[in-house]
């Protein structure tokens, strides 16, 4: 039996107060119940181009596709900007063009999400923030080692170096994320400009506390207050 849920959501992206080209990119496709962040990397306006170039490919899916085909489709268009962002990097002179890619589907009383690299899916549930991606980034792997956490790792060094994104490597591996969906349910999609500055508790108190019409501004507060260094993106999306 398909199961009916409404939806609403409020979605941002802010340059930030250091960058001059916001490379950071961001897709709601409401008709089709997918909600999508993207953080280009590389430099000389490539990592704009590359997070554009995602967003662009999976805009063109088409309407009206069943749960299973949608999701099908979804990967099917990341991996077709993967490979069209290694063409251009190859034009280019062979310089590493890439970006980060995380998406939020949601279809019959459950979500998928689907990423590569460190932008990150929360849920709230019962007033509690639930990370439910893991970065592939070098610092990650002391995270679920046990020896940090995911705010210290944030504030790492190295934090930086991620280890996987679409459009580098020759194969794009997208990690998947599924559960049950309740009423009630926030889910927060957004880039690492945020949560470089958002620690787990500041997550917690914003969105449980802040209804729609102003989440999303007092998550951008909270990282151009931090200092803004990268671009700011981010979307919420409440399951009514």
């Amino acid at each position: 039996m398909t199961q009916m849920m409404s939806y609403r959501f409020v979605a941002q992206t802010h340059v930030g107060l250091k960058r001059k080209v916001n490379e950071d990119a961001i897709l709601a496709l409401p008709d089709h119940d997918i909600w999508l962040v993207s953080d280009g990397m590389g430099g000389h306006q490539a990592g704009d181009f590359a997070s554009a170039l995602i967003v662009d490919a999976v805009a063109t899916l088409p309407v009206g596709l069943d749960p299973a085909a949608k999701m099908h489709g979804l990967r099917d268009k990341i991996h077709g900007a993967h490979r069209a962002i290694q063409a251009e990097a190859e034009a280019r002179g062979g310089g590493t063009i890439g970006a980060t890619v995380v998406a939020l589907i949601l279809a019959n009383g459950h979500f998928v999400g689907i990423w590569a690299g460190d932008s990150r899916l929360y849920r709230l549930r019962g007033g509690q923030v639930e990370l439910l991606t893991n970065d592939h980034s070098a610092v990650a792997e002391y995270v679920l080692a046990g020896k940090m956490s995911w705010d210290e790792a944030d504030q790492h060094p190295h934090s930086n170096a991620i280890t996987r994104a679409v459009g580098v490597g020759e194969e794009l591996e997208l990690d998947k994320v599924r559960g049950a969906v309740a009423p009630g349910d926030r889910f927060l999609i957004c880039s690492d400009g945020l949560t470089k500055y958002a620690t787990f508790s500041m997550l917690q108190e914003v969105l449980s506390t802040a209804p729609l019409e102003t989440v999303g501004d007092r998550l951008l507060q909270i990282a151009l207050t931090g200092g803004g260094a990268d671009n700011i993106s981010h979307i919420v999306v409440d399951v009514l």
